[in-house]
């Protein structure tokens, strides 16, 4: 598989010495940055400057016809946005500061350290890539828009919180950056991934596996794959995911159940770009983009030992944290048709009515399985219709006692029957009345919680309607 170019714009390398040039592009290739393009002649550097867009130039400064420093200057002035790495024999800390003060981003002496270069031109990257997107981001939230509202046309919401969530994808969906997203579980996190996926337009597929369970043999085998032989039932090669995910996206669901060993080489394939299939020597480039899952608090992990500080340190450039859907009320009767509708076309029936009341139900409810669990109730009250209208008993069944409970009334008034001033104990409320008084605020939050629905009001309180309108007109 031929790899993609990286990074998307060419690294331009300007030396009059070509066996020179040519050990760089070589050197580059073998660390993963194979968009370069080589110059041994200043005098056409502008000119290709003007034809070709680069992210960044590395300079020699020792050079004919126009000199190193003359070219700076000149790069400089016509394309001030473009970083300047100068690269030169010359040891003196005068041509350094002058270098600097010309406009050079690092100034590197000859012999090159390799590491010394790569790590270079890595942190330009990475600075160029925050400054786009965080232009791109506040061009977005000031503009109150999504500039590719196609790719998240398959996340039903209406919710305010998802659509600054979907700007702020559309901002960093073309980072090279690992990318993190949490959330409860059925919170929709894959389908977050996918879209970000899409509007970044990499040209190969998206590969998505879920991590959780695996043991540290399961999850190099799965993600770097094997040679033939490796071991006994090896019988051909196999390749990885991340090789399959090459100029694509790899998605790693429930990356918080991923053991230590295995978060060991997951780190190695995030900061140096290379892994190696089981069996195999030789250690491959990969410029798949990484976007990982989890419904843990990595942060409580980390403190508890089992998630490595490094590794959520360098997933955390770009955090995504989805609301449930308890959180998203809004959503809840919008979701309600899309699910009917789609059940209705699978079962090849008439999208039923439903009775008002059954929304102030499904707001009720905490619903800890999110919008997945809400998807269930829907396919399983639609696979027993067969009427008109949509019955609200299998809502009722499988809410049960589930059902949010009224949260206890803060208690910050002196009328609160459960406190004890011993320097007022006179204005103490007798017992009656403090009881009748708790029952009074009960019943208003479960009135407020249910949006006045009595039936679901009285579910709440766990009476029968009967009694809470008795108590209601008492």
């Amino acid at each position: 598989m031929q790899l993609s170019k990286f990074p998307n714009q060419p690294i331009l390398i300007v030396d009059d010495e070509k066996t020179t040039l040519k050990s760089l592009v070589v050197m580059f290739h073998t660390v993963g940055i194979n968009n370069v393009l080589a110059c041994y002649d200043s005098r056409e550097v502008l000119k290709q400057l003007t034809q070709t867009s680069v992210s960044v130039i590395l300079l020699d400064l020792m050079m004919p016809y126009l000199r190193g420093d003359q070219l700076l200057s000149q790069i400089q002035q016509n394309f001030p946005e473009i970083p300047v790495i100068v690269i030169t024999a010359k040891q003196d800390l005068e041509t350094a500061v002058e270098c600097m003060r010309l406009g050079a981003y690092d100034y590197i002496t000859k012999p090159v350290e390799q590491e010394r270069l790569v790590n270079s031109v890595r942190k330009v990257l990475e600075y160029e890539d925050l400054q786009k997107e965080n232009k791109k981001l506040r061009h977005q939230l000031l503009g109150g828009r999504i500039e590719s509202p196609e790719c998240f046309a398959g996340i039903i919401t209406q919710s305010p919180k998802m659509h600054a969530i979907f700007q702020y994808c559309d901002a960093i969906a073309h980072t090279s950056k690992p990318i993190l997203i949490s959330g409860e579980t059925g919170t929709g996190k894959e389908l977050i991934a996918k879209a970000i996926h899409n509007v970044s337009q990499r040209k190969e597929k998206f590969v998505g596996v879920n991590v959780a369970g695996f043991d540290d043999t399961l999850f190099t085998d799965t993600l770097f794959g094997h040679v033939k032989g490796a071991f006994t039932s090896a019988d051909t090669n196999r390749k990885g995911m991340v090789e399959m995910a090459e100029g694509g996206t790899l998605f790693l669901d429930e990356i918080g159940d991923l053991n230590l060993m295995s978060q060991v080489k997951l780190l190695r394939l995030l900061q140096e770009r290379e892994f190696s299939a089981i069996g195999d020597d030789k250690i491959r480039k990969s410029n798949a983009r990484i976007i990982v899952a989890t419904n843990l608090d990595l942060m409580k992990a980390q403190d508890q030992g089992t998630f490595r500080k490094d590794l959520y340190y360098r997933l955390i450039s770009h955090h995504i944290h989805l609301p449930p859907l308890r959180e998203r009320l809004e959503d809840i009767e919008l979701l309600l048709h899309h699910f009917l509708n789609r059940e209705a076309q699978e079962l090849h029936k008439r999208k039923p009515t439903y009775h008002p009341e059954l929304i102030s139900l499904l707001q009720a409810y905490n619903f800890p399985g999110n919008i997945r669990e809400l998807e269930a109730m829907v396919c399983d009250a639609m696979t027993v219709h067969s009427s008109k209208m949509l019955s609200s008993q299998i809502f009722l069944e499988r809410i049960g006692k589930q059902i949010q409970r009224p949260e206890p009334v803060q208690r910050d008034s002196e009328l609160d029957p459960f406190v004890l001033n011993p320097e007022s104990m006179e204005t103490l409320l007798p017992l009656k009345e403090a009881t009748s008084l708790l029952t009074q605020k009960w019943i208003e939050e479960a009135m407020r919680r249910s949006q006045g629905n009595q039936t679901i009001a009285a579910r709440l309180l766990g009476i029968s309607q009967q009694s809470l309108s008795y108590k209601l007109k008492k």
